[in-house]
């Protein structure tokens, strides 16, 4: 309800978590005051002005996600991280390049999903050493490949996170990795998620505009997932953009996906940018994107990510192809 302060109305929004306490059990003060706390988190991520009462299932996803906090940055220390690499392909299918992806095995863990660390790392700001390392590796493997005269025409695409993309070294890193490494910085794109383009579009176009003075390239990945303000685009000085596979799953089923999918290549082909789609998983899908105009393609029909070994044979046998 609301109340009367100075002449005001005003009203409160409360968040509250609960701890249920018997006095029969051996929690001490400071626990339960820690389980109250966990549950006005979560009352809070539930959308505020809520309430809800503590669950030992909560302490359990605190502490994993601790535990994982803390072999995250092991791994970095101990050198658990590798790439896998999967193959981009134009309409003839001529290779055109590889996406660098990150892979993460742990001793005791096994594989440890992408999904269950990246976001992890971004809250934890080891996504910005995390990605350098990424760069680094991605580029060695682009620079070894310069004396070839059947690789190296080949891109690198390396995805950068919102964070690392806004360390004020950033800029720096890459002019760095480039000078040591070797890599020719025309054929490495860096992939951005429309995030990145939104949160200040002026120091943005900066920092791409810097990298770009060293030839670098720029994809926008995920695209038409996120906040596709047409305004930036014009300005953005952007190389590609990126199909989601969410579309490509459905495009021969769904017709909002069809046309939605039908309206990224438009746009693409206005604003004079490539087009990649992720996620192409069958034939039909291919000719569908083809004949909507799709010009590149990387997805489970052609390969799926590979290490470097695997990589390098598939590479071998399609460029002599």
């Amino acid at each position: 309800m609301p109340y009367p302060l100075q002449g005001y109305q005003y009203r409160s929004t409360p968040s509250i978590g609960i701890a249920p306490f018997t006095g029969t059990e051996s929690t001490t003060v400071s626990e339960l005051l820690k389980q109250a706390d966990l549950a006005m988190y979560q009352a809070k991520a539930a959308g505020r002005n809520t309430l809800r009462f503590f669950d030992p299932q909560m302490q359990a996803v605190v502490t994993a996600r601790a535990a994982l906090e803390t072999d995250l940055r092991a791994a970095l220390a101990q050198d658990e991280f590798f790439l896998h690499f999967q193959p981009q392909l134009r309409q003839s299918g001529a290779i055109a390049g590889v996406e660098a992806l990150l892979r993460w095995k742990h001793t005791q863990r096994g594989m440890v999903p992408p999904s269950d660390f990246i976001a992890l790392a971004e809250e934890t700001g080891l996504i910005v050493p995390l990605g350098r390392w990424v760069l680094h590796h991605a580029c060695k493997l682009l620079a070894s490949w310069q004396n070839d005269p059947l690789r190296r025409d080949l891109t690198m695409a390396v995805n950068v996170s919102s964070s690392q993309f806004r360390s004020p070294s950033f800029v720096d890193d890459v002019a760095r990795v480039l000078a040591i490494t070797g890599a020719p910085s025309g054929q490495l794109k860096l992939e951005l998620t429309e995030s990145v383009l939104v949160e200040d579009m002026e120091s943005t176009i900066a920092t791409m505009e810097a990298l770009r003075a060293y030839g670098v390239g720029f994809s926008l990945d995920d695209f038409g997932t996120g906040y596709s303000s047409l305004s930036y685009l014009k300005r953005m000085p952007l190389d590609q953009l990126k199909i989601d596979q969410s579309f490509v799953r459905d495009v021969l089923s769904d017709p909002n996906d069809a046309a939605i999918v039908h309206t990224i290549i438009g746009l693409s082909r206005s604003l004079g940018l490539d087009v990649i789609a992720e996620g192409v998983e069958t034939e039909e899908q291919r000719i569908s994107l083809g004949e909507a105009g799709c010009d590149l393609y990387q997805g489970y029909l052609f390969s799926k990510p590979l290490p470097v070994a695997d990589l390098e044979a598939f590479l071998t046998q399609a460029l002599k192809g």
